[in-house]
């Protein structure tokens, strides 16, 4: 085909309609009348950290993840048939990645018939975390609705219920076992109110006898005892934001009742002083116990329950929320592989299957230990198996943790011993190696040789790892 000819045919005017999109500096993202994706360009695949291949000729809903209650702004143009301008938008890629754009949409007609719809996106992800980062560095609370995992029934309506009492600012008891994630919500409640530019103050009631609890949450008065000085206490610290008082369960009746009297006079009194003080703060306790059983057993005063538990929030334990365990465990790999700079992919399907049906008396808190534990243990692995959980786990599965290997039969064919016995130690090593799926170091710890002895045979016998 002579230069002309090349330069006026269909692939010519393709590669120059690419060239210019991918030479824009705004991403864009065209999708036909069925939600497909036909349009993806460079700086698209940038913002998204997405390849071509994974978006282009893929429904967009099956690629993506946007949060519960809210739909793409693509296809509310494909939906409406109207445009979508200046939107800010917050979504997922398939690697669960946080993407913030700002977008401007718009419906794609053809002879009057809607064919598709067009979207201009700007990135504002490193400008939102940037601005997380200072408002978490101010108030002293990192943790957002959005960070919370799972998918079951659940989990999703405690966070929905959640969300509702972040909006005004009454009083909210947390309920939930040891690890379960209290603070976690607790925490994206402070941050999704107005009072978010406030200070967050947290404080574990359990972790100080009362003689010093009771100064640190009202303050001291000068000269209120010998050396006491003029201090504000943890209300007049958060005043404008939150309080979150753990475990309000430990404290003594004593201390519960004057807890009592600064939350309905909404002033307090320091310790050794004379005059009230109006605070303006919104307080959230957590306790580990159902409340109804401590306050029969006199560890929480029944008037301190009803003023507290204005609203009262039940954070299921994970055994009850067993479907969201294959989310929390890919976070947690997610997370410890950036840490520790590794590569790890999953779990074994054993491990899997045990993780399900374990009932997980630490809740999430236990789970994130045992993957932090096993990943310090593996060197070149790329999956997490039996053999790295710890000991208490592998004393509880029912399943088997070693495999049988099965050994070479003997036949009625006379060939060489030095022959057999490498035909022997071949099969023999790919089975132990198989076993271990493919991990060098863990074969070699159960053939009793070291790591180096196993690779030269490996080299030696032509075995391939798995």
């Amino acid at each position: 085909m002579s230069a002309g000819k090349r330069i006026h045919s269909p692939d010519y005017y393709l590669h120059v309609f690419e060239s210019i999109l991918d030479s824009v500096n705004e991403g864009i993202h065209v999708i036909d009348a069925t939600g497909t994706t036909i349009v993806y360009n460079r700086k698209m695949t940038e913002m998204e950290s997405m390849n071509k291949r994974d978006v282009l000729n893929k429904p967009l809903a099956e690629v993506f993840q946007f949060p519960q209650g809210q739909e793409s702004t693509l296809l509310t143009c494909l939906r409406t048939g109207k445009s979508v301008r200046n939107v800010r938008q917050t979504y997922f890629n398939d690697k669960g990645q946080e993407i913030t754009t700002i977008n401007n949409t718009f419906p794609i007609l053809l002879d009057g018939e809607l064919v598709g719809a067009m979207e201009l996106a700007n990135d504002v992800t490193k400008m939102e975390r940037l601005l997380r980062e200072n408002l978490w560095e101010k108030n002293g609370a990192r943790y957002t609705f959005d960070k919370i995992i799972g998918v079951s029934p659940a989990i999703l309506e405690v966070v929905e219920n959640a969300k509702r009492a972040a909006r005004t600012s009454s009083s909210v008891l947390v309920v939930g076992e040891t690890g379960a994630g209290k603070e976690l919500f607790v925490q994206s409640i402070h941050n999704a109110s107005l009072r978010a530019s406030g200070p967050f103050i947290s404080q574990n009631c359990a972790a100080l006898p009362d003689t010093l609890i009771e100064g640190l949450l009202f303050g001291t008065a000068r000269g209120a005892f010998t050396g006491a000085v003029e201090r504000p206490g943890l209300f007049e610290q958060a005043e404008g934001g939150t309080l979150f008082l753990d475990e309000i369960n430990s404290l003594s009746m004593s201390l519960q009742a004057k807890l009592l009297r600064a939350l309905q006079e909404k002033s307090i009194r320091r310790i050794g002083d004379t005059k009230d003080r109006s605070i303006d703060v919104r307080i959230v306790a957590a306790m580990n116990e159902d409340p109804v059983e401590a306050i029969s057993h006199q560890r929480l005063r029944k008037d301190l329950y009803y003023r507290l538990g204005v609203v009262t929030l039940f954070i299921p334990p994970l055994r009850d929320r067993r479907e969201d365990i294959p989310l929390l465990i890919q976070h947690f790999i997610d997370k410890y592989n950036q840490l520790f700079q590794m590569n790890v992919e999953g779990v074994s399907d054993q491990v899997m299957a045990f993780f399900i049906g374990h009932d997980w008396p630490g809740n999430v808190r236990e789970l994130q230990h045992v993957i932090e534990g096993a990943m310090n243990l593996m060197e070149d692995e790329t999956v997490i198996t039996s053999e790295l959980l710890p000991y208490h786990f592998l004393r509880r599965t029912s399943a088997p943790i070693k495999e049988k290997i099965t050994v070479l039969p003997v036949t009625d064919e006379i060939s060489p011993l030095k022959q057999k016995l490498q035909e022997f130690e071949t099969y023999y090593i790919q089975k132990v190696v198989e076993k271990n799926n493919g991990n060098i170091s863990r074969a070699a710890k159960d053939l009793q040789i070291s790591r180096q002895s196993l690779q030269y045979r490996l080299r030696k016998l032509g075995v391939k790892p798995v």
